[in-house]
């Protein structure tokens, strides 16, 4: 878009919501504060075309905004007041650093009159935020701010994307100017080389037993279309890495499971014994590399190829065998035009595969406490019913906990954007989660997991749900207690247990007043009942629905009770 405002002289205010509109933003999360009135009353003149969210505390806003900017492509707008605002943001910002989640944060601040006296709210944004943005910066002249927004929004999308902060000086945003838009930003990335193509073709065609992983951001539909098409035509083994495992359809013949927390231990031989393993937009953290145990570091042992937008990345624990700075749709359109000729490794890539199908079958403790007679809900056959009664395309959104497992590993992704979660391993992510993607996906079904610690650090999310017509499905997994950390404290002080019991509220009463349908359930038989009413209050009301699993402590992690953990067996 090309200067889109006549040139006259707008406030601060008003020139920062041009700006927004100049760069497409057509939803915005945030909760209001005076410190930016003026950029509220810019707004007004967009409330046809641009949708301010407003959320009930701005750790849930930011949240929203990083579902937001997974779920569509395009920088998540957050935006927040000076002070508490921001730093009750900071989880969510936290969040999409660690997941190279394109954001825009929009912070208020004190006016510069006042400021470097610590003055009501006042924080320096640069050390506060510059740890966990890409770019922090401030405002300074009116005049600037459309440089400064469009710089934001290129800095945040290109390379290896993430989030940045700008903090907005009242008296900057009601001071007036005359200023020229700026054009709208165009997101930049790297493109391998022929050179880097020649070279991983030629060390695939070498290999005898290789593996994909796929992770990181950027994604398109096309590119993961063509690398889906390249592993199909090669029959190559592939995987995803941790709570990235939408990007090959699970149901893919080359897809065999996912690599981070709990993995499989038939695809950790696998890797193990890999002689290449290729590396797609993952970075390989340590919940990837499961404490960064998987891969021998600074040099793995296994030949890697390793293929990043982010230069700074590439050698940074892992020095790979072949390094290739590029962004994922680069990459994988390259590798239209590579064909590995005589490659065969679809033996191997069947034997991965039914060892993935087997992982997916019901787990040891639900054999364990069956064997007791402790059964009464199978979380096991509530995925399978979640799984059988929604649709292939549900976006599924959860925090963090042990409750996650059930979902990460019975749960078959059905391909790029239905999968929301956090790899920071943030709690309270799953709920304004699910309710951005109804927001921004209101005809698909949105499936929110949420443990009971995990429901309760955002669970007034749900008004902004009724607010706004968001209409997920909620099922809280409660259990009484902080279960991730009770399993350690059990593996560690066996029988030592402080801090982790909890008294929660009544789920279902707490889902009517947030205005939605909620219902009990203790049994597996009684699953399937309440699963139909609350789709159908879905459908006939535009209303969210909450489930409550009544969850025997015991069944902690599908592969050990709590008590088999105290015991060390």
């Amino acid at each position: 878009m090309t200067n889109a405002s006549p040139l006259q002289a707008r406030h601060g205010g008003q020139i920062l919501a041009d700006a927004l509109r100049v760069h497409g933003v057509d939803t915005i999360f945030g909760v209001p504060g005076e410190s930016y009135l003026a950029v509220l009353e810019g707004l007004h003149k967009y409330s046809e075309e641009a949708k301010f969210v407003i959320c009930r505390q701005e750790g849930g806003a930011a949240f929203m905004a990083d579902a937001y900017a997974k779920l569509t492509g395009k920088p998540g707008v957050l935006m927040v007041t000076r002070g508490p605002g921001a730093t009750n943001a900071s989880i969510g910002v936290h969040t999409a650093h660690q997941d190279s989640t394109p954001m825009v944060v929009i912070i208020g601040q004190v006016g510069a009159d006042a400021r470097d006296r610590e003055a009501f709210q006042e924080i320096d944004y640069r050390q506060f935020y510059g740890p966990i943005t890409k770019w922090t910066a401030e405002i300074d002249s009116v005049e600037r701010i459309p440089e400064y927004i469009a710089q934001a929004m290129q800095r945040a999308t290109s390379g290896r994307m993430g989030p940045v902060a700008l903090s907005l000086p009242e008296t900057m945003l009601t001071s007036m100017a005359t200023v020229r838009d700026s054009l709208a930003y165009t997101p930049v990335q790297a493109s391998p080389s022929a050179a880097d193509m020649q070279g991983f073709a030629s060390r695939l065609a070498a290999a005898k037993n290789p593996v994909m992983l796929l992770g990181g951001s950027g994604w398109t539909k096309t590119a993961c279309a063509q690398v889906a098409n390249f592993v199909g035509r090669h029959n190559l083994a592939t995987a995803c890495v941790f709570r990235r495992q939408d990007l090959l359809d699970n149901d893919h013949p080359c897809y065999i499971g996912d690599v981070g927390i709990g993995i499989n231990p038939a695809l950790k031989t696998r890797l193990d014994e890999a002689d290449l393993v290729i590396t797609i937009g993952a970075r390989l953290g340590e919940m990837t590399t499961s404490g960064y145990t998987l891969f021998d570091i600074p040099t793995p042992k296994v030949p890697m190829i390793h293929v990043h937008a982010g230069a700074d990345d590439l050698g940074r624990v892992y020095q790979a065998e072949q390094m290739i700075n590029a962004g994922v749709a680069g990459f994988a359109a390259a590798l239209e035009n590579i064909t590995i000729d005589g490659a065969d490794w679809s033996a191997t890539t069947r034997a991965n595969r039914a060892a993935y199908e087997q992982w997916q079958q019901s787990p040891p403790v639900i054999k364990t406490l069956a064997g007791n007679g402790k059964v009464k809900l199978d979380l096991w056959q509530i995925m399978q019913t979640l799984a059988d009664k929604l649709p292939r395309d549900t976006i599924l959104a959860n925090g963090a906990g042990n409750f996650a497992t059930w979902g990460h590993r019975f749960w078959r992704y059905g391909g790029l954007r239905t999968q929301l979660a956090p790899t920071s391993g943030a709690m309270g992510y799953g709920v304004p989660a699910a309710v951005a993607a109804s927001i921004a996906e209101p005809e698909r079904s949105v499936l929110c997991l949420a443990g009971d610690g995990d429901f309760m650090m955002n669970a007034q999310e749900l008004a902004t749900a009724t607010q706004f017509g968001a209409t997920p499905l909620v099922i809280v997994f409660n259990n009484s207690m902080y279960g991730t950390i009770r399993m350690h404290q059990e593996r560690d002080y066996p029988g030592n247990q402080v801090g982790t019991g909890l008294e929660n509220p009544d789920f279902v009463a707490l889902a009517g007043a947030y205005g939605g349908f909620g219902s009990r359930v203790e049994t597996t038989e009684e699953f399937g009942g309440a699963l139909e009413q609350a789709l159908q209050s879905i459908k006939d009301k535009r209303r969210f629905a909450l489930i409550e699993l009544t969850v025997d402590p015991e069944m902690i992690t599908p592969g050990r009770t709590l008590s088999q953990i105290r015991s060390g067996s």
